[in-house]
């Protein structure tokens, strides 16, 4: 689990073909602190696994699944990405809880300067226009931001100058393709309220709308 709070950034120093996925060799701009094989660490927001870890660089291998569902495929040597060791639980929760999994890839479709600050705008993924609300959070390349404005085709985030300098949307332009995950209470609640089928009859789940009213919650 992590936060979105990005810790430093990486380099791409190797990638090779590794059953079937890849294997990636980064270097972190920063000092890998009581390292442990093994550990998670997020990878333009995409939560891998850390091997081989010497000094400042590590090694993770990264799926077909990952492959065909992130920005990772497209990397190459020299490239940068943004990284996030995984959260403690006495660490503080500046950003909101990110799980690594990335739900799908978008394309940035505007960039724009307003003082020191720039906004983005994305393309919404089909499926993913439920999930994303004005002043929510959204994990974008692992970054936590909070949702400007949004319909069902795009949405726009404002970066401060710090985020701009710290990770790597501050290189990023129009064109460019992210990794974004949606906040993932969002299809928790989904999952509570759908319907679900045992046996081929459908049976609605405890929590509806008429619940929800009798509650207090809708009027």
């Amino acid at each position: 689990m992590f936060t979105g709070i990005i810790l430093g950034q990486g380099m791409v120093i190797s990638k090779q073909p590794s059953g079937g996925g890849m294997t990636f060799t980064i270097e972190a701009d920063f000092d890998l602190t009581d390292p442990e094989e093994g550990e998670s660490i997020s990878t333009n927001g995409v939560c891998l696994t850390a091997k081989n870890i010497s000094g400042r660089r590590f090694s993770v291998d990264v799926s077909p699944e990952s492959l065909s569902r992130t920005n990772l495929g497209s990397l190459a040597g020299g490239q940068v990405v943004n990284l996030e060791r995984a959260l403690r639980l006495s660490d503080r929760l500046g950003g909101h809880m990110v799980s690594g999994h990335v739900d799908a890839t978008s394309r940035i479709t505007e960039r724009r300067p307003e003082g020191d600050f720039v906004v983005f705008s994305f393309e919404v993924p089909e499926g993913l226009s439920k999930y994303i609300i004005e002043k929510g959070s959204i994990a974008v390349d692992g970054i936590s931001l909070t949702v400007n404005s949004c319909d069902n085709k795009s949405f726009s985030v404002a970066i401060i100058p710090h985020t701009l300098d710290v990770t790597i949307l501050g290189s990023r332009n129009k064109g460019d393709t992210v990794n974004l995950e949606v906040d993932l209470i969002g299809k928790y609640v989904e999952k509570l309220l759908s319907t679900k089928t045992t046996d081929g009859e459908k049976q609605e789940t405890g929590i509806n709308a008429a619940f929800l009213a009798d509650k207090g919650f809708l009027k």
